[in-house]
């Protein structure tokens, strides 16, 4: 007889943090409207109809995920200001900024990011997901660097600038223009 360990079921918890995490890439891949619970499910090595007993329905699992990118994000910006060289608000919010830059180099939660500003349009569940996540973000930066209006609001331009060059592969093309909008933005 073998010593065999006996087999540890997952909670419905884990299951959970498994769909979100996988649901990460599929509705990078295809956003929000382009995805389906089946492929989640699938790339999660669950049924889909065990997707539905964990989310009610494809948008709340959608927001759920939102959700979470807006959480990495918090959790890099938090690394980021725990890192700044210095007090000033300037210090603070470029090492956020670096923080940020590397969590998005993978793409997939940036490109959440993006699929749910697009939702946001036509979806009030989403929208609101997406307002409350960077209501909370903007907050966190204001404290955290103790920059003012104008500071805060250029850290997040800058990033929404870093979210349109990726998103179309300004580094792939050397060109005036590009030259211009990358000019002091680091991507890794």
């Amino acid at each position: 007889m073998k010593n065999e360990r006996p087999r540890q079921l997952s909670t419905a918890e884990e299951r959970r943090e498994t769909v979100l995490r996988t649901a990460i890439g599929a509705f990078a891949s295809r956003g929000y409207f382009g995805t389906t619970t089946t492929e989640v499910g699938k790339a999660a090595g669950i049924s889909q109809a065990y997707v539905y007993r964990l989310f009610p329905n494809k948008e709340s699992l959608f927001v759920a995920v939102v959700e979470h990118c807006f959480t990495l994000v918090r959790g890099s910006l938090e690394r980021g200001a725990a890192q700044a060289g210095g007090s000033a608000p300037e210090a603070a919010l470029h090492a956020m900024g670096e923080a940020y830059a590397k969590l998005i180099s993978d793409n997939d939660v940036m490109l959440v990011q993006l699929h749910a500003q697009a939702a946001a349009v036509s979806e009030p569940a989403i929208r609101e997901a997406v307002r409350a996540g960077y209501a909370r973000l903007v907050e966190y930066v204001r404290g955290a660097s103790g920059g003012d209006e104008r500071q805060v609001q250029e850290f997040f331009a800058t990033g929404m600038l870093c979210h349109l060059l990726v998103s179309m592969g300004a580094e792939q093309v050397d060109a005036p223009w590009t030259r211009t909008l990358m000019a002091g933005i680091t991507h890794y």
